[in-house]
């Protein structure tokens, strides 16, 4: 199981290469902690040389990711792509951190190593020289972040080769400052907080948090900053630093021994080199084992073994790479289907983009148009017969209509149910709720009435006033059947915006062509079918069918009349009979009841009507010439009270308007949208696809139309890049063939 590092590290090298496209969490060690707590100084350490930039003040200005790559160890699998015998496991292994003395020959041996690195940036070049190493890093830190003490979130990748190192992924990150100094920004604590925080919340992360054991633990900004996101220290490693420089007589084993701020996975103390050391130009090499002879020759660290194990930058290093094997084992199966994922997402892509078109026959280009434009019509005629939309979707005008999929079956109506919608639930509901007398009064029947009748009042009622005052109803209904009209229109151009192949999204030219084409045809179908509409009005307009059979026609509307006022004069009677019974009645002998008799008063009220009517009458004289009133300019029935036969003609008028405004009605109902179904919506389903072929299908415009758009090849050859890298990252996780959890 130790070659899952380096597996792990192979697949960092394809996630620099994917960019930030993809999100896979990669187990990693992280390093936080203060300036100047020491966090390069363990680095180097673990490495076994001096290569990160060195100075006063923050010095790791850029997440470094550095990845080791321990060169002794044999290949996990050999040019057949199986895994080696067994016999490799049980060769014994030579610790590189196993310190003891050298040889003369071992010590020249040692200095004739070959140990380089690479930069993600630079491509094939190998730096043997950990100097160079160190003036690049500081380089391409300037080229990003400039000469200012500023910081910046793009990393820089460092590839470590040297037999003399153990397979780990670690990021080094800037330290911790509290006051901004110089020209650095005034919230740069805060930067580097939100810094450390991107890559510590990684739940696969393991925190490395540098304190410096001549500190208060409690103070430590290393350990505070990881409680934040992992509070149970399940994946905290507490590195103690400086332990030589402890004041005499103190030492840090109540730290390393848990016992102050617990942490699952304990302490690791270490000693670095001072800056006299480097100073000094002391070797890495040297400085790692004047830390061996230190806690060797300590007589708290030396004498305890449990703390023998808890201290040296070479137990640190074992412990690491142990820490991350399993975690990486636990985090492998995940990985894989994380990768497995975005492959198929990238290979559907791959796919919506199709093959190139540059170079390509027009015969060829012009069977790729036609198999689009019939795929497009399918589409739009499956969407309208309720079959569902097989080409995904994607809007054509920028918004005419959201893309269909298949969760929005369960949660909306879309396609020809929107339709149907709007004839049932819209239109028909809009007109049964309009009324037969809606806007117009019982005054207006009775006028229209007395016109009809002309010079002299007629014996019956006059038929022309009921064809004036039904055909003004039966017009009202002409608009609302050209509303309809217009909302399924806008309904069969928001289904012919998610009905669009996702292959139109490479051919700007064509789909813009092709919006023109489908709204100029539903234009056209659109002016007939409201001409239709309105002429459904004018048809039943041009003839009053009073033989209709469903119409009440005169004889029933008198009968029903007389049966209404007869159930009236017998409620009235019964009420009377009642109140009678009662002793509530006033009954006087020989006259009606409720009738008024003649008296003194209304003989004298009348005789003054009579005076009053005859203002020119000149008592004992002779009569006066009688003087007509002016004729009014404007005449209104309403200005006297309706008799009783002006009010038995209203209903009987009434009754007969609202027969035969229902029968228009319902047929009104009825016909609209067959009528709406029979000009547009059948006629654009059928001719939509010879008219796309008639007007884009042209020899001359092939070229164009087919012409991809300027980022769909760019795409295209980073969707393959992606593939091939995915699929490179997908063989890396498969080289664990015989993968055990247990293990």
């Amino acid at each position: 199981m130790d070659q899952l590092i380096p597996i792990a590290s192979k697949l960092q090298d394809v996630l620099g290469a994917l960019g930030g496209n993809t999100t896979l969490d990669l187990p990693q060690i992280v390093v936080v902690g203060g300036q100047s707590s020491g966090k390069s100084s363990v680095l180097e350490g673990i490495v076994g040389r001096s290569f990160l930039p060195r100075g006063t003040g923050i010095c790791t200005r850029r997440p470094l990711i550095l990845q080791l790559y321990n060169t002794a160890t044999p290949p996990p699998c050999d040019d057949s792509g199986e895994f080696q015998d067994s016999s490799f496991e049980t060769e014994e292994k030579k610790d590189p951190y196993e310190f003891r003395e050298l040889t003369d020959g071992e010590t020249r041996s040692l200095d004739e190593i070959e140990e380089w690195g690479e930069f993600m940036h630079i491509q094939g070049r190998k730096f043997f020289s950990f100097k160079e190493i160190r003036e690049e890093i500081e380089r391409d830190t300037e080229r990003v972040v400039g000469n200012n003490k500023g910081i910046h979130r793009t990393p820089i990748y460092l590839k470590i080769f040297s037999p003399l190192v153990l397979p780990l992924t670690l990021v080094d990150l800037p330290g911790f400052a509290k006051v901004a100094v110089g020209d650095q920004p005034e919230d740069i604590e805060e930067q580097i907080r939100d810094m450390c925080l991107e890559y510590i919340s990684n739940p696969n992360a393991i925190i490395l948090a540098v304190t410096g054991a001549n500190t208060d633990l409690a103070n430590s900004d290393a350990l505070q900053i990881a409680r934040q996101v992992d509070p149970e220290g399940e994946r905290t490693v507490g590195v103690l630093t400086k332990l030589d420089l402890m004041d005499p007589g103190t030492d840090a084993s109540e730290m390393l021994q848990n016992n102050l701020i617990p942490l699952r996975r304990g302490y690791v103390g270490v000693v670095n080199r001072g800056q006299k050391d480097v100073a000094s130009d002391l070797s890495i090499r040297d400085g790692l084992r004047r830390e061996d002879s230190f806690f060797k020759t300590h007589p708290v660290y030396g004498r305890d073994r449990t703390l023998t194990s808890k201290c040296g930058t070479s137990n640190l290093a074992r412990n690491l790479n142990t820490i991350l094997m399993h975690h990486i084992r636990e985090c492998l199966p995940e990985l894989k289907n994380r990768i497995t994922n975005l492959t198929t997402d990238v290979q559907n892509e791959l796919s919506a983009l199709g093959t190139p078109t540059e170079g390509t026959s027009r015969a060829a280009l012009g069977g790729s148009l036609l198999a689009l434009l019939s795929k497009f019509t399918a589409g739009f005629a499956s969407l309208i017969d309720g079959r569902g939309n097989p080409n995904g979707g994607v809007p054509m005008n920028g918004g005419a209509g959201a893309p269909h999929n298949m969760m929005s079956d369960m949660n909306e109506l879309y396609g020809g149910a929107r339709i149907s919608y709007i004839f049932n639930d819209i239109f028909s509901s809009s007109l049964m709720s309009v009324g037969p007398f809606d806007g117009l009064s019982d005054d207006e029947i009775r006028t229209t009435i007395c016109n009809a009748n002309g010079t002299r009042p007629a014996l019956f009622v006059p038929e022309i006033s009921f064809d004036i005052l039904v055909r003004r109803q039966i017009s009202r209904l002409e608009q609302p059947g050209i509303q309809c009209v217009d909302l399924v229109y806008q309904e069969l151009q928001r289904i012919a915006s998610q009905c669009e192949p996702g292959e139109f999204m490479r051919f700007p030219a064509m789909r813009e062509r092709l919006v023109d084409v489908v709204n100029d045809l539903l234009k056209r179908c659109v002016g007939p079918t409201q001409m239709m509409v309105s002429n459904l009005v004018k048809i039943e307009l041009a003839y009053i069918n009073t033989s209709h059979p469903d119409f009440i026609g005169g004889s029933k509307a008198v009968a029903r009349l007389l049966e209404s006022q007869r159930k009236e004069e017998a409620q009235k009677k019964q009420k009377m009979e009642n109140a009678s019974r009662n002793g509530s009645g006033d009954t006087i002998i020989g006259t009606t009841v409720g009738a008024t008799p003649l008296s003194s008063s209304s003989l004298n009220k009348y005789a003054a009507t009579d005076d009053i009517a005859t203002p020119n009458r000149t008592r004992g004289g002779p009569p006066s010439i009688v003087q007509l009133p002016q004729v009014p300019v404007s005449m209104r029935q309403t200005d006297v009270p309706p008799t009783d036969r002006e009010k038995v003609e209203t209903e009987i008028i009434k009754s007969l308007i609202e027969s035969y405004f229902n029968v228009v009605r319902k047929n009104f109902i009825d016909m609209v949208p067959k009528t709406i179904m029979y000009f547009l919506v059948n006629h654009v389903k059928d001719a939509l696809q010879n008219e796309l072929v008639s007007e884009l299908y042209r020899d001359s415009e092939l070229p164009n139309l087919m012409g991809e758009a300027e980022d769909i090849a760019q795409r295209r050859r980073t969707c393959v890049e992606m593939k091939d890298l995915l699929e490179k990252a997908l063989e890396i996780v498969n080289e664990v063939r015989d993968f055990n959890t247990f293990n």
